[in-house]
């Protein structure tokens, strides 16, 4: 899907460069960001496209919120506007840190620290938890995509490596949509010679 608007270099820098410091915790704290700001406010791409860019950052080995952006920007503006949202991305995560760490160093662990600490984990929990939930519906369209779901968080719960449910899931993903297609086709194929009208060659054995 082409987006409404194209974006400029500029301002796809400056809309990462705004949303990358509410990631605090976690690329997935951006998420919720992200959709009200590129489907919602931007009209850059609709919700399922987003879905499906977010869904392949997460499969991807690294950072997520980096991921997302280089992803993003790519479908947005190609590789200028992945190099783009990149730098965007990245450089208020390297002042945030870098300041951080430089008040840690210097207070130390104290018991405000700590509070404040647990805090800002459970601000993120809440945004992970919500992500998921709008992320999940765009993503679960019928009930195989549900089954799907429930198998994987499974596999998640007995230990499975995050790696093996993402081949799974790419391999069933794959397999379903191979199946689906072979499906329709048959279906059309009857459809033409039902109403091509068609006769069984079974009459043969009656004459």
């Amino acid at each position: 899907m082409q987006p409404d608007t194209q974006p400029s270099m500029l301002h796809l820098f400056w809309t990462f460069l705004k949303l990358s410091p509410v990631s605090f915790g976690g690329g997935y704290a951006i998420f919720p960001a992200l959709e009200r700001e590129i489907v919602d406010k931007r009209h850059w791409m609709s919700s399922e496209t987003l879905t499906d860019t977010l869904s392949l950052a997460s499969a991807a080995p690294g950072g997520v919120g980096v991921n997302a952006a280089i992803l993003l920007g790519y479908r947005l503006h190609h590789w200028r506007g992945a190099l783009a949202a990149c730098a965007g991305s990245i450089l208020p995560s390297f002042l945030i840190v870098l300041a951080l760490y430089a008040v840690y160093a210097k207070i130390g662990p104290s018991a405000k620290a700590e509070a404040a600490l647990t805090g800002i984990t459970w601000g993120v929990m809440t945004l992970i938890l919500f992500s998921a939930f709008r992320i999940g519906k765009s993503a679960i369209k019928d009930r195989t995509t549900l089954i799907l779901l429930l198998l994987a968080l499974i596999g998640l719960l007995l230990g499975l490596a995050p790696v093996y449910i993402i081949v799974a899931g790419i391999a069933t993903g794959m397999f379903y949509a191979w199946f689906r297609r072979n499906r329709r086709d048959i279906h059309a194929t009857s459809s033409v010679v039902k109403g091509g009208k068609q006769e069984d060659p079974a009459y043969m054995y009656f004459i």
